[in-house]
């Protein structure tokens, strides 16, 4: 059939057979770019507004509204099948049940509007919820108190016109902020992080109170989160998100809690693509994840826990970046906006919700007012005697009206028709049993209602403060900060890669790599390390590892290359040109320009490396150098310490050793670090070492120093000063350990029920271990490092009369092992104990004559309390 183009006045109707074949009617010819331009306009506003994106008011997106809706249409009170709720909410959801049942899940897993009752999956694991017909729902008391109230709230028709449904409901808390909420529209998508309930709430508070405050996410998987670039959730804001790894013991890991937006099974999947590509090397995973999650990760025999914890975040989804986006729909329209103002426009819509309850009570009692004071004046006046001569309705109405005349300014406001007629309604046994006084009472208790209404919008901020500490009191229990807030160090993946590769090289012909299986072997290394190459002419290179890698003939030295790393020492005797003079250098290479040639030497051509030495900790050899034979030589023979010269850039040229020709150079001695010790930091903020100057200086440390870990649990361990180290989360003092130190603490037994004073010293020991008992009751109150301290003890209960007591540690305990359980503190009921100035204080740091000014002192830790009784 041919379709031809017809005039846009001509009217012409398609006709089709029986058999749907065409009559042979003209069709009219409509442009398709002018309908996919409206069309396409059409859908992306109506996903955009009635789908995906949350309202400013509520919080909710369209389907969550509904779902709502219908449950508060459903609600006795018991609890309801999903499959039922689903059905119901197709009244005013035009999509399906596919979209209504997973919305409905989404938010029973949410834990906040709805009780659920059944198996409604695991957002830990990522299982799925059962089939609707088998779980049930109901609204939760929170549900209940905030987000309902039919007399404020703003109605619609429903999409069919049937059924009116909410425009948005009166919620009167940030729920938005409480629930997060993420949707992808046309060309648009929103993504609002969960936030803690009472940290919510706090904030309403202090923006009431006119304070400022600050919100960070707080997710149901918990997890340790960065928010230092968090933006205030606004586009172009990123936080760090980590999964909780613990040390079970030296060959086993254990995450306890996974990052926001993963599941069990995705971070083990992850591990073990990890552990496929070489990157981390583990034995076997175990999933025992039940109502918490618990991950085992069983480590290769040699392999370092702390390193392979560092390996999980820099490979897996141990740690992820989230990305926010606020947005949300005001006004028909979507707008971003930060957290920080979504909160101010909730609470002050909280407000204006109050207000508006409040004034509709206010105008409810004196409507009860009202008709309450017109009864007692009918009955108690006897004004119904005045209708029994009235011969019509009007009559009827117009005689009341007559007995109320002198009455009107008693009212708040006119006496009407319809409250006439009401009173003609009360029927003849009420007026014979009236009672006067209780009417008076009824009517006394209406005043001081309305009294207190009209107090409550006067000082409406107060009254909204006091709203949002009863919503706390409530329904806050058991909603404490799940996610850590801590600043999170940016992890170097070349620095805890597993070595996954074999490096092989061909000196004489200057290739490079692990493919060269046939070729000399160098170490094991990574692929995405890098090596460094010096060549016999003095030339270097940094390359990335590679299968197979060209870098020049005649290789002298390869090696997996560290940047920033400025205690590798390379010790170089080369001759300057054919015929120069034989140079002696040391230098550092902590960073250059990868796949750029370099030279070690001055450059000149001709040049060559005599001799060379790479020193991981700064060593400086004793050489012994043969010069080559010539007349009137008077020393052929000689030795050089490399010690005696210092240490430079490596863009250097060194000094002269010699200007005669050289034979040939020999080590004659082994050498020692000249570099020192290394200062090693501690950095509270991330629980990190690091040799950067940032935090906490621990001291100088030499090969055998360990370093001293205390948690406020009362254990402690020894570690190694190695960066890579890993802490516990509940670390008290980090510091140098000294094995000749005393320490005394206070601690309440639990086995015992008593409080115990002990004086001890740490022994030697990498396993953490407990000095205040095994009973994971006992707590410690008090450590401190004084050489003799004293306390003071107060007392409570039937003794806190008594005086207090001053204790000098020093007579009252020896210095015992740290199992000692040590000496009852007092017989009598103790409530505080206190640490007083000691009668002798020790410096720990004097500052010697020879000492350097320059080198920061260790930290005095002298005095350290952890809390104190009274604090309990």
């Amino acid at each position: 059939m041919n379709n031809i183009e017809l005039p846009e006045n001509e009217d012409i109707n398609q006709h089709i057979d029986e058999n749907g074949q065409s009559n042979g009617v003209l069709h009219k010819i409509v442009h398709l770019s002018g309908m996919y331009k409206d069309w396409f306009l059409d859908y992306a506003s109506y996903v955009i507004l009635e789908r995906a994106v949350p309202h400013l008011n509520d919080g909710l997106k369209p389907v969550q509204r509904r779902i709502l809706h219908a449950m508060k249409r459903l609600d006795d009170g018991r609890y309801n099948k999903v499959a039922n709720i689903i059905g119901f909410t197709m009244q005013f959801h035009p999509h399906g049940d596919a979209s209504i049942g997973d919305a409905l899940v989404q938010l029973g897993q949410k834990d906040l509007l709805i009780d659920t009752q059944g198996n409604w999956g695991n957002i830990l694991t990522g299982d799925s919820a059962a089939a609707p017909r088998y779980i049930e729902a109901r609204l939760s008391k929170f549900a209940g108190d905030v987000v309902f109230n039919p007399k404020t709230t703003e109605w619609k028709k429903s999409y069919d016109g049937r059924n009116d449904e909410p425009l948005t409901l009166p919620v009167k808390f940030p729920l938005l902020l409480a629930q997060g909420v993420e949707g992808i529209a046309v060309g648009l998508a929103s993504k609002i992080l969960p936030h803690n309930f009472n940290e919510l709430i706090d904030a309403s508070i202090a923006h009431l109170k006119g304070k400022s405050f600050e919100l960070y996410p707080d997710f149901p998987t918990g997890g340790i989160a960065d928010f230092s670039r968090y933006n205030d959730g606004i586009r172009g804001g990123s936080i760090k998100v980590r999964a909780r790894i613990e040390k079970e013991d030296k060959k086993t890991l254990k995450i306890t809690e996974v990052p926001f937006g993963k599941t069990t099974q995705s971070l083990i999947d992850s591990i073990l693509k990890a552990t496929e590509k070489g990157k981390i090397k583990i034995r076997k995973i175990d999933d025992n994840t039940a109502e918490n999650v618990e991950i085992l990760i069983h480590l290769v025999p040699g392999i370092s826990p702390d390193q392979t914890i560092d390996a999980l975040y820099a490979f897996t989804d141990c740690e992820v970046p989230i990305s926010p986006n606020s947005c949300v729909i005001a006004e028909k329209k979507p707008i971003f906006i930060g957290v920080t103002e979504l909160l101010k426009i909730s609470t002050d819509n909280t407000v204006k919700l109050l207000t508006r309850e409040l004034e509709i009570k206010k105008a409810e009692l004196k409507e009860s007012w009202h008709m309450s004071s017109l009864e007692k004046i009918f009955i108690e006046k006897k004004i119904y005697r005045d209708i029994e001569e009235s011969e019509t309705w009007e009559a009827v109405i117009a005689d009341i009206a007559k007995g109320l005349k002198p009455y009107k300014k008693l009212f708040f406001r006119e006496i009407t028709v319809e409250d006439i007629e009401k009173l003609t309604e009360i029927k003849i046994k009420r007026i014979s049993k009236f009672d006067v006084k209780k009417a008076d009472d009824i009517i006394r208790g209406l005043e001081e209602q309305i009294k207190e209404v009209q107090n409550y919008l006067d000082h409406i901020i107060e009254y909204a403060i006091n709203y949002f500490k009863q919503i706390r009191k409530k329904h806050g229990d058991g909603r404490e900060r799940k996610t850590e807030i801590r600043n999170l160090e940016t992890i170097a993946a070349t620095q805890v890669v597993v070595a996954n590769e074999k490096l092989y090289v061909n000196r004489e012909e200057g290739f490079i790599g692990y493919g060269l299986k046939k070729d000399e072997f160098i170490c094991d290394c990574s692929d995405i390390d890098e090596v460094i190459t010096f060549l016999s002419d003095g030339k270097y290179m940094i390359t990335k590892v590679t299968e197979k890698n060209f870098v020049g003939k005649d290789i002298i030295h390869a090696a997996v290359f560290k940047r920033n790393d400025n205690r590798t020492i390379y010790n170089i005797v080369y001759r300057d040109g054919l015929n120069g003079a034989i140079m002696v250098k040391r230098c550092a290479i902590t960073g250059i320009t990868r796949d750029k040639e370099y030279e070690i030497t001055k450059g000149t051509k001709g040049s060559k490396i005599l001799y060379m030495s790479v020193n991981p900790n700064g060593e400086a050899e004793v050489i012994k150098v043969f010069l080559r034979p010539r007349p009137r030589l008077k020393k052929p023979v000689f030795e050089y310490n490399f010690s005696e010269l210092a240490i430079k850039g490596k863009q250097s040229m060194g000094n002269v050793l010699s200007k005669y020709a050289i034979h040939k150079i020999v080590l004659k001695e082994e050498g020692f670090s000249t570099l020192g010790g290394r200062k090693i930091w501690f950095e509270e903020e991330v629980l990190r070492l690091n040799a950067d100057g940032r935090g906490r200086f621990l001291g100088e440390f030499h090969a055998d120093d360990k370093i001293l870990v205390i948690t406020k649990s009362g254990k402690y361990r020894l570690s190694s000063y190695d960066l890579m180290n890993h802490f516990e989360d509940d670390v008290f003092i980090v510091e140098k350990y000294r094995p000749e130190k005393i320490y005394s603490a206070v601690y309440y037994d639990a086995d015992l029920e008593f409080y115990y004073l002990k004086r001890f010293t740490l022994e030697p020991t990498d396993k953490l271990n407990s000095f205040i008992g095994e009973n994971e009751e006992s707590r410690l109150l008090k450590l401190t490092e004084v050489e003799y301290p004293r306390l003071e003890v107060s007392f409570g209960g039937r003794h806190k009369s008594r005086e207090n007591e001053i204790i000098e540690v020093a007579d009252f305990i020896g210095v015992k092992s740290y199992k000692a359980k040590g000496k009852r503190l007092s017989n009598y009921e103790v409530k505080v104990v206190t640490e007083i100035e000691p009668l002798v204080r020790i410096d720990k740091n004097p500052v010697s004559e020879d000492s350097d000014e320059n080198t920061p002192k260790e930290e005095d830790n002298s005095q350290m309390s952890l809390f104190d009784l009274d604090k309990e």
